[in-house]
């Protein structure tokens, strides 16, 4: 293997560049020409395509976002999006790829090696922390961080004016970022995709709580839940509850950006050059992760496939310490 090329798709998360900085540099230690692709498969699609040196991912390993840019590509779905993609790649000589993203990027990865043999090692980066194979996702800590901070300052003004908050976090189909702020956060209530938390526990748990003198509550809702968004939650909490003074938060897409974390930033350097590493000792069709803190490459197909299992005892943690 003699050249590399390295892409960003799907949602950004912190540490993206953090991980692309490791990338070029292991490869470049390691005596390999590595490539940028911009755009993710759109780029790779339409030859968005540079050389990268040392000196190319100087001063970014601070920044948010990805100076890769990042896309979603709905050519790349189909056979003649792929063609595309893999005469690029041919024209340019790049033997094999570094993907960083979520399962959809891992997905359309695994079908093009399928196709067109093209090897490629991914780092898992997406806020969401919901891939498997790996304890901890790029973007992740940074996420949970950025919500927590919001979160406290929230508790604030609703201790202020005895009001509920209902906050809504991100996680697609997963509680991940909900769990730990609302046990970091003090809430007194998390509702998240992976229980059934009805309307009428959340309606109970504040009389419960009205009743035993406390008068302002945090609700963390994760979005994706059966049960609806924050505003949808608090709008049915409303009409049992007509005398409280609720508000809706959503979090939203601020928990993307920002300045990586420390562990965000050793995740990613650390994940960068097992990428590299990997693909030089011939692994393909594999994601790179960390479990109890060992280094390990699981295949595409059970990273996409698997679910990872959110800890049972973290949504007792935040039942009890509400008392």
């Amino acid at each position: 293997m003699k050249k590399i090329g390295v892409f960003t798709s799907g949602g950004d998360a912190p540490g993206m560049n953090a991980c692309i900085r490791a990338i070029v540099r292991t490869a470049i230690y390691r005596g390999l020409e590595v490539y940028g692709i911009r755009r993710g498969y759109n780029g790779m699609i339409k030859g968005d395509i540079y050389k990268m040196e040392s000196h190319s991912v100087s001063n970014i390993i601070q920044k948010g976002g990805t100076i890769l840019r990042s896309a979603r590509s709905t050519e790349f779905m189909t056979k003649e999006g792929r063609r595309k993609a893999y005469e690029q790649l041919q024209q340019h000589g790049i033997d094999g790829l570094v993907a960083i993203g979520g399962d959809g990027t891992f997905t359309g990865a695994n079908i093009f090696f399928e196709e067109y043999g093209i090897p490629t090692v991914g780092a898992p980066g997406t806020i969401d922390n919901d891939l498997f194979g790996t304890d901890y996702t790029i973007g992740y800590d940074t996420a949970v961080n950025t919500s927590l901070d919001a979160i406290d300052k929230i508790r604030d003004t609703a201790d202020s004016h005895d009001r509920v908050f209902f906050i809504e976090v991100m996680g697609r189909d997963s509680g991940y970022i909900a769990i730990p702020c609302a046990i970091g956060g003090g809430a007194e209530i998390v509702m998240i995709p992976e229980t059934d938390t009805s309307i009428e526990y959340v309606v109970e748990t504040l009389r419960t709580g009205w009743r035993r003198s406390k008068t302002s509550f945090i609700v963390i809702i994760a979005e994706g839940g059966e049960a609806g968004s924050a505003t949808e939650v608090a709008a049915k909490v409303q009409q049992a509850l007509p005398h409280m003074d609720a508000r809706v938060t959503i979090l939203g897409h601020v928990q993307r950006g920002g300045s990586p974390t420390a562990a965000d930033r050793m995740l990613a350097s650390q994940l960068g050059i097992a990428c590299v590493e990997g693909l030089l000792t011939g692994r393909k069709n594999v994601m790179a992760g960390i479990i109890n803190a060992e280094l390990v490459y699981t295949p595409f197909i059970e990273t996409i496939t698997k679910d990872k299992v959110i800890n049972p005892q973290f949504i007792d943690m935040v039942n009890i310490l509400s008392v």
